[in-house]
């Protein structure tokens, strides 16, 4: 009789233990779930993002994955001789683990040298000339000189206030009726060049409150009226309102500002100027020197396809108008130490642009911003006659 009461005592002991740990598992995976399904409820400015598992992520493509079923099921092997040709499982699990391609130095010594982010970013489309080793950079200004007390003095000013002599052209043949639909805007406003600051060689304190890249703005604005698009120039002083981290975060402010008051806005270009040298930034086309541009996208936000695309066919449509050296060509930044959204979560249709770099002149600039608004100008009105219904191509081929 004990050894059965103990028997028995034993058994409700272990009964019991099993419906705990049973709810336990049962809370778990409430609480899996609750926290899952909260995540994706953010909207994507808020989610937390894994660049580790986002890099580990993109390493396996559809091929390698069809790959794998292939191993199992020999049949899917036959359909394509391509897919013959197993890949290497060492060093697809050492990518996987260490996120490492022996293929790209950038992915180890990105880790090891400081600054070496900024080579992080991805060549979509690559310009003359453009490789990782010459991709536009952005470089913090110091503290003091973001203080409008400590600025350089000015020269070669001169000839930016006189008025230049216009061109009489017929009107454009078709306008916005006045509706401003595109929204020039600037981040980083104070970005300046070198030939306007007097005394000034170092590239990290080209920086000015008042001659400055806003300027490049004002050029594209008017060249983009005389093709009948009216558009928005926002001079909001980012740069003298925050911290250079929050740049971003307060411009965005404007640009949602912006948006609900004119609902009329579609496109968004953040003007900016890189901090390459000369050489780097420069092009002469037809006899005339030119400040090349270049195409910012991040990576990081829901629009990131349709911006891409945008940016893309304005760099082909540059390239086709203007031949190879001008744009230097499409890249897209997404990881750890770049911004990766730049505000383009706001709509489909936005952009960044660098305009020349530290050393460039508002000659060449300006020529750039005519190129630019020339070639935006033939695009936007080839996507007006889609919406209109007609056959015409939405985009430069």
């Amino acid at each position: 009789m004990k050894n059965q009461r103990a028997s028995g005592t034993f058994m409700i002991v272990q009964g019991t233990s099993l419906l705990k740990n049973s709810l336990y598992v049962l809370l778990f995976l409430l609480l899996v779930f609750a926290i899952s399904g909260l995540l994706t409820a953010l909207k994507p400015g808020y989610r937390p993002v894994s660049s580790s598992v986002n890099q580990a992520a993109n390493v396996i493509s559809g091929k390698m994955l069809y790959q794998l079923m292939g191993w199992e099921n020999h049949h899917f092997l036959s359909v394509s001789k391509d897919l013959e040709t197993s890949p290497k499982l060492t060093n697809l699990v050492f990518k996987l683990s260490t996120n490492i391609n022996l293929n790209d130095p950038r992915s180890l010594l990105g880790r090891e040298l400081p600054g070496f982010y900024q080579f992080d970013g991805q060549i979509v489309v690559a310009g003359e000339g453009t490789n990782y080793t010459n991709m536009p950079i952005e470089s913090a200004p110091p503290v003091e000189i973001m203080k409008a007390e400590r600025e350089a003095s000015l020269q070669n000013v001169e000839s930016l206030n006189q008025a230049k002599p216009k061109e009489t052209l017929p009107p454009p043949k078709q306008t916005t009726g006045g509706r401003k639909v595109v929204y020039l805007y600037f981040t980083h406003n104070r970005e300046s060049y070198l030939p306007y600051l007097k005394g000034v060689t170092d590239p990290n304190l080209a920086y000015h409150s008042q001659i400055n890249v806003t300027k490049v703005g004002d050029e594209i604005q008017a060249r983009l009226a005389e093709n009948g698009i009216a558009a928005e120039v926002d001079k909001t002083d980012i740069m003298g309102k925050t911290t250079m981290p929050k740049t971003y975060q307060e411009s965005g402010k404007e640009v949602q500002a912006a948006l609900a008051s004119n609902h009329d806005l579609k496109y968004l270009i953040d003007i900016h100027r890189d901090s390459r040298r000369k050489p780097q930034t420069t092009v002469e086309i037809n006899g005339q020197s030119y400040a090349k541009i270049a195409f910012v996208i991040g990576g990081k936000n829901p629009n990131y396809e349709k911006n891409l695309k945008l940016a893309t066919d304005l760099h082909n449509l540059i390239k086709k108008k203007y031949g190879d050296g001008l744009s230097r060509g499409v890249i897209v930044k997404q990881e750890p130490g770049s911004n990766g959204v730049y505000n383009q979560n706001l709509s489909d249709k936005a952009i960044l642009i660098e305009f020349g770099g530290v050393d460039n002149t508002f000659d060449e600039l300006d020529r750039s911003a005519d190129a630019l608004a020339d070639a935006f100008s033939e695009y936007y009105w080839q996507a007006e006659k889609v919406n209109q219904g007609t056959n015409q191509p939405a985009s430069p081929q």
